[in-house]
């Protein structure tokens, strides 16, 4: 048995939204992920008013779905409105934490959410994430996935029964960088280092790119292609649970417009399926 996780940097409600909205609706339905992470989601909320689903991003896109979400705010931009990143899950979710990121300032704060979804097969740790953007700040990227790392197996201790922690989201640099290399076990920081295996590496076919020119969105900000979205798993563990079997890209089709041509995002998505029971070697 396996599960399929989704990400996808939602790019806030730049560019037409409604009609992108609808993309993201329609792909969303016809992949069905157990759980979705979504990042640079708005949210407006009322003091003390819980989220209708035109005033949260997340509620929006998932609304009618069958999906349970959880939200984390990285930024307030007063008057209620808030930006950051949500977990959408098809099963319970039943437990939801949320830790700021280092490196916050004005204009620039992330978060990592984490939340505990209740599948058929075990308790699943899911962390989302999108960290800094800007091209020149790879040492506090390093520094976030650093935290980020120390966060999960603090939460989830290894060899604790639980199926493996999922961390998934816009990462903002490409798989050559120290703060990826870091995180794949490929680069020591100080002494320490980690592994998650990347579900692309493992699974994917291709380049990947997830940024890319030839989504007109993404051509805007004149930067080369690069795969900056990803899901990492930490696995497989003694039982083979967690390992990437699938890696592909998603929301990544678009249909012709009056303005152009009309994409899900400025992102594309990624989908992996995840091997969810026990297997033998």
């Amino acid at each position: 048995m396996t599960l399929k996780i989704a990400t996808l940097n939602i790019w806030n409600k730049a560019g037409p939204w409604p009609e992108r909205l609808r993309l993201i609706r329609r792909e969303l339905g016809e992949l069905r992920p157990d759980v979705l992470g979504l990042q640079e989601v708005l949210r407006l909320v009322a003091s003390g008013a819980a989220p209708e689903p035109a005033s949260c991003q997340a509620t929006e896109i998932c609304h009618g779905l069958g999906y349970e979400v959880a939200y984390a705010p990285a930024m307030h931009y007063g008057g209620g409105l808030h930006f950051g990143n949500a977990v959408c899950s098809r099963w319970p979710i039943r437990h939801l934490a949320h830790y700021p990121l280092p490196g916050a300032e004005p204009g620039e704060a992330r978060v990592l959410v984490h939340a505990r979804v209740e599948t058929p097969h075990g308790i699943l740790p899911v962390f989302v994430t999108h960290l800094n953007w800007k091209l020149h700040h790879g040492s506090i990227r390093l520094a976030q996935v650093r935290f980020i790392a120390d966060v999960i197996f603090e939460e989830c201790p290894v060899e604790d029964g639980e199926l493996p922690p999922v961390l998934m989201g816009d990462l903002n640099a490409g798989p050559e960088a120290d703060e990826i290399r870091y995180l794949s076990g490929h680069a020591t920081v100080e002494g320490k280092s980690v592994y998650f295996a990347d579900a692309w590496v493992h699974a994917g076919e291709g380049p990947g790119y997830t940024f890319d020119r030839r989504n007109r969105f993404a051509a805007l900000a004149h930067e080369p292609p690069r795969r900056i979205d990803y899901v990492f798993v930490r696995g497989p563990d003694r039982q083979l649970r967690g390992e990437p079997l699938s890696s592909r890209l998603a929301f990544a089709t678009s249909e012709p417009s009056p303005d152009g041509e009309l994409w899900p995002s400025d992102h594309f998505g990624v989908v992996t399926d995840i091997a969810a029971s026990p297997r033998g070697a």
